[in-house]
């Protein structure tokens, strides 16, 4: 290696020191950039980029979709719009194997489609769900696991934030990145309903069936207060796939909505808007941090060529696509047991974006493969993200190891889904080639 790939390695070096002392990993990846950059050019150089990409990078009009769905799902949660979700899928599903278990993965689903957040939906449904659940004798395992998993699905059901994110880094249409989700997210969640009732019936004691009779008044009550969000969910999705939005003013039309559904239902207050902000500006800025470390490291890589190095050394190993994913889907799995999602794509995409290019890999595929990786890291142990915030929701009716052991089943769920999606890309390219 030359002197500038030298520097490179040993910045990468750096960042990956970073992280193991928890420094947050866009301070890491800026850091460690400006100083290789630095060190490979000139500090007057690193100065310049540093002073060129923030700049760069939050005037991106693009970005602004990320502020705009995150205002969607927290005004929806502040104002009550998910209100007797839970209810009302329980109603439908509870007649069956493990179905308040089930319950909770379509109200999720439904829920993670307006949040676009994974731990908000996690939270949301550890506050709800579990204690239902655990009211009907169900095991504390399957309860607690059922919501961290389900959690997971606002990493794939569209608006997603992980893929505005992807589609920003790779250069690819957040639209068609969008509705490539649809299908695996819905997979994901058949999957985990799937996994429950075959659990449940094997072992009918985990989840004893609902005795409860509703009354009309009590099902007319549950589906009259749930009809807002999936009519904001239609919106906002319906108008991407026919191409009426774009992902910025998809969100800005389904923060609208959101606001006006919720005064009309006169559920909307200034104290609960205020919050809404405050989450909005905290989570955005958080998000925004991590793009502009990553964009300077994705300079430090390019400006010392250590893309080029890394393409080399996956070559000599890998000879095939599958091989090259299979490969990718191990590191994934390893890096999401000690990273949140965000900092893993930041981190490594900038590095595969060669080698994937070399192996004439499809940018739209490996983005639903990507995201579901990472969603299968937030309830992986010892890190797992999701699995701490219904930890934390609970407090000490359930303990860490329970959630964790609860989670694991879905993992293997997860898998089953993770092969369909990597063995048949259809499912991930079907629906962006109707759309287009």
């Amino acid at each position: 290696m030359g002197p500038n790939e030298i520097i490179g390695a040993i910045s990468v070096g750096v960042v990956l020191l970073f992280v193991v002392l928890r420094v947050p990993i866009g301070i890491a990846m800026g850091v460690a950039s400006f100083g290789g950059i630095a060190a490979a050019v000139s500090p007057k150089a690193a100065m310049g980029i540093l002073k060129a990409v923030p700049f760069e990078v939050v005037g991106d009009w693009n970005l602004s979709a990320i502020p705009m769905f995150l205002l969607m799902g927290y005004i929806a949660a502040s104002s009550n719009l998910t209100k007797n979700l839970f209810q009302s899928a329980r109603i439908t599903m509870g007649w069956a194997p493990g179905g308040l278990a089930s319950a909770t993965v379509v109200s999720a689903a439904l829920f993670a489609s307006a949040s676009g957040s994974s731990v908000a939906t996690a939270a949301a449904f550890a506050r709800t769900a579990v204690p239902e659940m655990l009211r009907a004798k169900y095991q504390p395992e399957l309860a607690t696991g059922a919501v961290a998993a389900a959690g997971t699905l606002g990493a794939l059901i569209p608006p997603s934030v992980l893929m505005i994110v992807f589609g920003l880094t790779m250069s690819q249409s957040i639209n068609s990145l969008f509705i490539a989700g649809l299908i695996p997210g819905i997979l994901s969640a058949v999957m985990f309903i799937a996994y429950i009732t075959i659990r449940v019936i094997l072992n009918p004691s985990l989840a004893p069936r609902e005795t409860h009779v509703f009354t009309p008044e009590e099902r007319s009550a549950a589906f009259r207060d749930v009809w807002p969000l999936p009519a904001i969910i239609l919106c906002v999705i319906g108008g991407i796939f026919v191409g009426l939005f774009t992902p910025t003013e998809a969100g800005a039309v389904g923060a609208a909505l959101t606001m006006l559904l919720a005064i009309l239902r006169r559920s909307f207050t200034m104290e609960g808007f205020r919050d809404a902000l405050r989450r909005t500006a905290l989570g955005t800025a958080g998000i925004f941090i991590i793009v502009m470390g990553a964009s300077l490291f994705q300079r430090l890589l390019g400006l010392t060529g250590m893309t080029n190095v890394f393409a080399e050394l996956v070559g000599t190993y890998i000879h095939t696509q599958l091989g090259l994913i299979i490969a990718i889907s191990v590191l994934y799995l390893i890096m999401g047991c000690f990273l949140e999602p965000v900092s893993i794509m930041l981190l490594t995409l900038p590095v595969l974006t060669p080698v994937l290019a070399a192996y004439d890999v499809n940018l739209i595929w490996f983005a639903v493969i990507t995201v579901k990786l990472l969603e299968m890291g937030m309830v992986t142990p010892p890190m797992g993200l999701n699995i701490f915030v219904v930890k934390g929701a609970m407090g000490e009716e359930v303990s860490l190891g329970q959630v964790f052991r609860g989670a694991a089943g879905f993992l293997l769920a997860d898998f089953v889904t993770l092969g369909l999606i990597i063995a048949f890309p259809l499912l991930s390219l079907w629906l962006p080639g109707v759309s287009q």
